[in-house]
């Protein structure tokens, strides 16, 4: 099932052998720009219509009603919303403890600056709900926004024919335990649209008031419609199907591996999972392990597509030094490390979504009940961006004052330069202080 690439012996560059799952949202481009277009000029009418022809069902209104919402949670099974309960609890004290503190310098007498940061004053968090129902997404999204001290929140997740027209309850119940009011039944990329055009009904009533940051995961459509609205509203990246990366060494247990792997091979058919050995007596017993263990999950014919798929691997090289190579080259989504000596290989990984250390750490635990973020940058993305968290919500403003002398000490400084630079006007603005 998973392709094993030997590459001992051998001189290779690290980015070439990595195993990668493609997704070019520009073939979706087509598609998505005429669900915007109509969604911008048409608002609630096109969603509903949208809704109705991608979802199979018309939603009795786009915005959930507040009792819908209480009832839901009323309903959860008490096993649910204790673990949600949980959640919560432990992503709050994470995020807390993320908050960036103001700060004030005095570059000189009679001068200040002020560091300080605002939030987002309105935000549209999307949850998917396809081939899963996803309550720890709305927890993920709404609880750093809620820490940096956002506003106004609104949540999008597909109407469900099963639940009349009405997203996920289960999705509806973690909203109100985090006290979200304004959940909307919209999904895709009509959603997206929604949230950052905003939408009136026929009177010209505004029904959902335009956002100025989308976050959350979606499928190939939601990324491409992310892509194509940024600059109208920020949104915090295109997120691509999941990536598990593994590096361990020969001390590891193949078959809690095995179950790793398997465990985000169940998310999509182009779920990406790698195991990163210098063992290959691991590399053969985990292959034997998921070939035992995929037979018996749920969703075995998903799992067999993602692991038989060409995004996914094991690589067996001579070193574990080699492996961190490729570790930092892919830039895992999740990576896990089981070695002898995990502290000293962890100092060494620099691009990662997120690190889980030791045999106790699965990404299982980082999806539901660390207390981390699961939304977190794919394919390669690492090298270059964070997952959420509370400063995704934030903006760093700096609030500047200079008193005469201050503004008199630079003065000269000021003029010099604008001279350089032939803008003599930007040095007239000083000097005029000072006739």
């Amino acid at each position: 099932m998973l392709t094993l690439k030997d590459l001992r012996g051998s001189s290779i560059d690290a980015a070439s052998v990595l195993p990668r799952a493609s997704q070019d949202i520009s073939t979706t481009i087509e598609t998505v720009a005429p669900i915007l277009e109509n969604v911008r000029l048409h608002g609630v009418s096109a969603l509903l219509d949208y809704s109705e022809k991608f979802d199979g069902v018309r939603p009795p209104a786009l915005r959930v009603p507040a009792e819908k919402l209480r009832e839901a949670a009323e309903q959860l099974e008490p096993e649910v919303r204790a673990a949600l309960e949980e959640l919560i609890l432990r992503a709050r004290q994470v995020h807390n403890a993320q908050l960036p503190e103001s700060s004030e310098v005095s570059p000189g007498p009679d001068a200040r600056v002020l560091n300080r940061w605002a939030p987002i004053r309105r935000v549209g968090l999307y949850v998917p709900g396809g081939q899963a129902v996803y309550p720890s997404s709305v927890v993920m999204n709404v609880v750093p926004a809620q820490v940096a001290g956002v506003r106004s929140l609104a949540i999008a997740s597909p109407p469900q024919a099963d639940f009349g027209g009405l997203p996920h309850p289960t999705i509806l119940g973690a909203a109100h335990l985090l006290g979200i009011e304004e959940v909307y039944a919209v999904g895709g990329a009509q959603a997206v649209a929604m949230f950052a055009y905003g939408a009136k009904d026929e009177s010209g009533q505004q029904v959902c008031p335009p956002v100025s940051l989308i976050t959350g995961p979606g499928n190939i459509f939601v990324a491409t419609a992310k892509r194509a609205v940024q600059g109208v509203v920020g949104i915090d990246s295109e997120a691509g199907p999941t990536e598990i990366m593994v590096l361990a060494d020969e001390t590891a247990p193949a078959e809690l591996i095995a179950a790793d792997l398997i465990s985000q091979a169940e998310h999509d058919a182009l779920a990406a999972a790698v195991l990163v050995t210098p063992s290959m007596s691991l590399a053969e017993a985990v292959g034997t392990q998921v070939e035992l263990q995929a037979r018996n999950t749920r969703h075995a014919d998903r799992v067999k597509q993602a692991l038989s798929g060409t995004q996914s691997a094991v690589l067996v090289v001579d070193t574990m030094e080699q492996g961190v190579e490729i570790a930092n080259a892919y830039g895992a989504e999740h990576l896990e490390v089981m070695t002898g000596d995990d502290d000293a290989i962890v100092e060494q990984i620099h691009n990662a979504g997120a690190v889980f250390v030791g045999t106790h750490t699965p990404v299982s635990l980082g999806d539901y009940c660390a207390g981390s973020n699961h939304v977190l940058p794919t394919g390669g993305a690492s090298a270059y961006s964070s997952g959420l968290n509370v400063s995704s919500f934030l903006r760093s403003q700096q609030v500047i004052r200079y008193g005469r002398e201050g503004l008199r000490a630079v003065a000269g400084h000021v003029s010099a330069l604008a001279q350089a630079e032939g803008l003599p006007a930007h040095g007239d603005a000083v000097q005029a202080r000072f006739r």
